[in-house]
This record gives C-alpha cells, structure tokens and sequence, in this order.
C-alpha cells in the first residue's frame, strides 16, 4: 500500500473533493481518482460516495481515516529519525503561523535545546490552513494557528489571546477616517471583521502587510500607525519609538495550540507541549 496514494485519500477526505485534493498536492485529478481506486481495491470496498456537489466518505472510508494517517505520520516519522546523526534521539516538528513566529519559537528553540540537547528540532512557518494539513498528514508533530479546525485525528486547544493594540511612531489620538500613514496589518478573518466594525468610515489604506514583523519594519523606519500584539511593542513603547494611540480600541486574536490525538511519540510531544506552554507563560509574566 502507497504512502501517496493514502495522503491523496486523506487530503480528499479533508476537502470533501478530488479537484482540490489533486491541486492541493499538486497532480492530476485523473492520479487522485487513480490512486483512490488502487486503495478501494485493496481494502475491497468503496471509500467515497461521488456526487455531483462533492465526495463523501463512506462508513469504511472514516474508519480508514485513523488508520492512513497513523501510517502516513509514521512514515514521515521513520523518514525523520533514520536519517539522524548520532548524537540525536529523535525530532520534533513545530508548525508557526507566520505572524507568531517572533513572540514565541525563538524561546521555544532556546528551551527545547537547553532541556533535550538530544533532541532535534525542526520549525516550519506558514500560514494556518497548510500548518493544519501538514499536521493532519503527519508532516509536523504540533502547530500553533489561528484557527481551530475540528478534525478527528486532531485536538486544538486555546493556547493563549494575543491583544492587538493600535500603535504610532508619534503620540496621537485616533481617528475614524482615512488616515494616510495607516499600515493595515491583517491578522486574520476574525480581526478583519472586527476592524470593519470598529471603523465602519475608514476606506482602504495605502499598505495593507500580511505580516506583522513587515509592517513593524516599515513604521519603524517610515512612520505610521499599525495594529499589532501588546507583547511585540512593549519594549519600542519603553523606547518611546513607539506610542498607544490614544482613544483606539483593541481586538483580541486567539492562538490554539494543535497536535495528534494519537501521536507517534506521546513522551516527545508531551515534552514539546509543557515547553511551549512554559515559554508562553514567562511571556506573560
């Protein structure tokens, strides 16, 4: 039985469609019906129903969906530790979101290092819907996201809630209207809403950033207003490089912390995971 042709049933199993499946892993539909065929006819059932709107899993469809991903993550497990040098035990991979990436994996890496030097360490930085498929398909061993997905191979928990606070290279109150030094920095659909809400009046800004360490950057060097996580301006306000605009409202943007229900190394992720939370917490302190 293939890896690739049980990562091709997963990501159709995920999208609930082969044409996305097949985009998504970059191949021909015709190669993911092909690759599903060869599966139904080894395991001698159908593990989609067709429609015209979808595919659907069939009771054995979700059954094997346990067991392909356990495979599919061992598989990518033994790929990872075989080809380790000897003076490391095993690997962890962490998925970040990229706008996370500064406030919180630096730490982790120091921490993972001082505490398991035998450990290896492997960081991935994407944005959320891909971390989460990476997850699913056993290429990463935990990621942090801001979106919680229910999945059953998965278990997302709040890890911590980031406030985002609207800050300016000069002290300022702020306005409804179109301001021109404004940097939008998008932090995801839940604060593109609440934006919206917060400032019905305000028309599209001149730079609009996906990246938080992007528009700091660029404030920082040019001058402007921004949003961005209370924690990653602390010290330019101790600088007064920066500056809380007065009158502004704040937004709150949730991280969850993900991983396998049923992990390959349950002693490795358990470890992972009280370090992750750890480094949060001093983040906090």
């Amino acid at each position: 039985m293939n890896i690739n042709h049980m990562r091709a049933f997963l990501e159709v199993a995920r999208n609930g469609s082969f044409q996305i499946a097949a985009e998504n892993l970059h191949i021909t539909q015709s190669t993911v019906s092909a690759r599903i065929k060869v599966l139904e006819d080894l395991l001698n059932t159908t593990l989609f129903h067709r429609k015209r709107d979808g595919s659907e899993l069939t009771p054995a469809g979700k059954n094997f969906v346990r067991y392909a991903t356990t495979a599919v993550r061992a598989w990518e497990q033994a790929k990872q530790e075989i080809a380790l040098p000897e003076e490391l035990d095993a690997m962890i991979s962490l998925g970040v979101q990229l706008n996370l990436w500064q406030q919180i994996t630096p730490a982790w890496i120091e921490q993972m290092q001082n505490n398991a030097p035998a450990i290896g360490t492997r960081v991935v930085m994407d944005y959320s819907d891909s971390l989460l498929a990476q997850l699913s398909d056993g290429s990463l061993d935990l990621a942090l996201t801001y979106v919680k997905r229910q999945q059953a191979e998965l278990h997302c928990e709040l890890l911590m809630e980031d406030t985002l606070v609207l800050v300016a290279t000069e002290p300022r109150s702020v306005e409804k209207g179109w301001v021109a030094d404004y940097v939008f920095v998008d932090w995801g659909d839940e604060f593109r809403e609440a934006h919206n809400l917060a400032y019905p009046e305000t028309q599209a800004p001149r730079l609009s950033v996906g990246i938080g360490m992007v528009g700091m950057d660029y404030i920082l060097n040019y001058g402007g207003a921004a949003y961005f996580p209370e924690r990653m301006v602390e010290r330019y306000i101790d600088q007064e490089r920066l500056f809380y605009v007065d009158g502004a409202p704040t937004f709150t943007r949730p991280v969850y912390l993900c991983y396998p229900k049923d992990p390959i190394n349950t002693e490795l992720l358990e470890m992972a995971l009280e370090t992750l939370q750890q480094v949060v917490q001093l983040g906090h302190e």
